[in-house]
């Protein structure tokens, strides 16, 4: 007789705020993991039943009565199934990131998340009260501890739940997406295993929350320390694990590691194209529209727009003035035709021209400089803008992580829109982006991949006249967002006195520009937004 147990992980997709959507999702997942899968037990990720992060939301009393009876609804549609699903639990006052065990509709004990991440963009201590106490659950013959998240990357919790005789670890998860995540993640994982020789089974969810993106990849580790089972990441799917109560040490269900071939750049992608179709679809927008100038950087976001929300629901607008190339406009229709968009042509010189006659008088004596250029930028703002009242599609700004660290960017112009999808990514990733999408298929022409940048805001004018190449600025960049070095460490590490103190200047001075821009998906380990909060008035120069 067969006494092995079987676990499926749901790894889904699930909506902040929309409760009623996130109950439906658990219990037809739940139905399809008994149906299908032969599970035994179903595993839902971190605050399934909210969606993760819930923010402010949790401060609300209808937002917190809705999740429990919500968690009640699931117990009543599924008498005869065994699950744990995250949810926000309310007792004696105070709120615990919580997880309930429930066997066959009824509650049999929950774990309480016991270690709060209060940094980078987590502040889970302004919502929830810690718990005090490990959770370890007999699971169909199995001592089972229940962790969630942040009480892996910590070592005391699972160490007291292997002394109060766990076997196994069963870990739920909302753990937001970086490059480097999945590889920092495997690795605390491993660490746990071979520190207590026990299985773990992460259970991961996936999808795109304003600002965070969260990849899936859920996983389960064999006590000797392999991952012997992986989730795809970036979609949703079930991962099934069979396991022999009496050999713990083995995972008797045949191995099936993701998509290990995957590049970071093409992790990137997925996860830019992920992001882009969640923002679009969960608020509500009946697609997308975006100024496609025919550089590169615009070129990239019509390719995410077009893979995460479908051609007919991407349209473009290429708006010239006299500084465009002949070429910018060729190349912006030719990459329309070929992604199958809508691509409308709008000359704004009447509307520049008439601008400026305007401001004749005012601009009387004074020299030609910026507010030239970025009357253009506005134009086409504007006009973006009002194509997206009139036909409800969210504006994509198509602004980098590079531009918007130094402000070569124009408030109310291209940063006017609903969600910048390149705002966390370094203009050398852009072109790298740019290439792998043309490797998949050739969509991006290649004239827009090998000349020089330029904003065409006025005569032969070359992003290089203003900034550093890119591939020293970028490095610079990543030194002074994500790291927090110093002036003196950069020079230390070879960079130019000049070159250092002009682009630190610059990030420092344009963060009132930032504040006004659009969300975007936060891909690095440092993100302007929610993750670097750095005050627009400030005295401190580096």
């Amino acid at each position: 007789m067969n006494n092995n147990i079987r676990i499926t992980i749901a790894q889904q997709n699930f909506w902040v705020g929309n409760i009623p959507y996130n109950v439906e999702k658990i219990i037809q997942a739940t139905r399809h993991a008994q149906q299908v899968e032969k599970a035994d037990w179903v595993i839902f990720s971190e605050l399934a039943l909210t969606g993760y992060p819930p923010e402010d939301l949790l401060l609300r009393e209808d937002f917190l009565e809705a999740a429990q009876a919500a968690l009640k609804t699931v117990c009543e549609a599924l008498p005869q199934s065994k699950l744990i699903v995250g949810f926000p639990q309310r007792l004696n006052g105070c709120v615990y990131n919580a997880a309930a065990v429930i066997e066959n509709g009824e509650i049999k004990s929950i774990a309480q998340k016991q270690k709060l991440p209060n940094y980078g963009v987590f502040d889970e201590e302004r919502y929830f009260k810690p718990g005090s106490h490990s959770c370890v659950v007999n699971l169909s013959g199995i001592n089972t501890a229940i962790l969630i998240c942040e009480d892996i990357w910590k070592k005391e919790p699972l160490a007291e739940a292997v002394k109060q005789g766990a076997q196994m670890a069963i870990v739920i998860n909302a753990s937001p997406f970086s490059l480097q995540k999945p590889e920092e993640r495997e690795a605390v994982l491993r660490s746990r295993v071979q520190t207590h020789s026990v299985p773990i089974l992460y259970a991961h969810g996936i999808g795109g929350q304003d600002e965070l993106m969260f990849d899936g990849g859920s996983l389960v580790v064999c006590a000797k320390g392999e991952i012997v089972q992986q989730a795809p990441f970036f979609e949703e799917a079930f991962l099934t694990v069979e396991i022999a109560p009496h050999i713990l040490l083995e995972i008797v269900s045949p191995k099936s590691p993701a998509n290990p071939s995957d590049t970071k750049i093409a992790t990137l992608y997925k996860a830019l194209v992920l992001a882009t179709h969640d923002y679009v679809y969960k608020n509500g927008f009946p697609g997308a529209l975006l100024g496609l100038s025919g550089g590169i950087d615009s070129a990239l976001v019509l390719a995410i727009a077009v893979d995460a929300l479908g051609a007919n629901n991407v349209k473009v607008i290429s708006m010239p003035s006299r500084f465009t190339a002949e070429m910018s406009i060729e190349d912006a229709v030719a990459q329309a035709e070929t992604m199958g968009v809508e691509c409308s042509i709008l000359s704004i010189e009447p509307m520049f021209e008439a601008a400026l006659d305007t401001l004749d008088d005012e601009f009387a004596g004074l020299p030609k400089n910026v507010a030239e250029e970025n009357l253009q930028a506005r134009i086409r703002g504007m006009l973006l803008m009002a194509i997206s009242n009139k036909t409800g599609r969210i504006v994509l700004t198509t602004g980098n992580k590079s531009e918007m660290a130094v402000g070569y960017a124009t408030l109310y112009g291209d940063m006017a829109g609903g969600f910048a999808v390149l705002k966390d990514v370094l203009k050398t990733q852009v072109y790298a982006l740019a290439h792998y999408r043309n490797s998949v298929s050739k969509v991006i022409p290649d004239r827009v991949l090998t000349r020089a940048p330029s904003a065409e805001l006025a005569h032969d004018q070359r992003d290089q006249d203003s900034l550093p190449p890119y591939e020293i600025l970028d490095q610079i960049l990543t030194r002074y967002i994500e790291f927090d070095e110093s002036v003196a460490q950069m020079l230390a590490a070879g960079f130019d006195d000049q070159t250092v103190n002009k682009v630190v200047t610059m990030v420092d001075k344009n963060e009132y520009k930032r504040r006004q821009s659009p969300p975007g998906p936060r891909v690095t380990s440092r993100a302007f937004g929610r993750d670097r909060r750095y005050p627009i008035t400030s005295g401190f120069k580096p």
